[in-house]
């Protein structure tokens, strides 16, 4: 199930980053 936390952590990654290049959407 350690995969699991990985995409986890993955997307979460991505979401913060996605968050700090747009942060006029947020």
């Amino acid at each position: 199930m350690m995969w699991v936390l990985g995409i986890i952590v993955a997307a979460l990654f991505v979401y913060l980053t996605y968050a700090l290049i747009n942060p006029e959407k947020f």
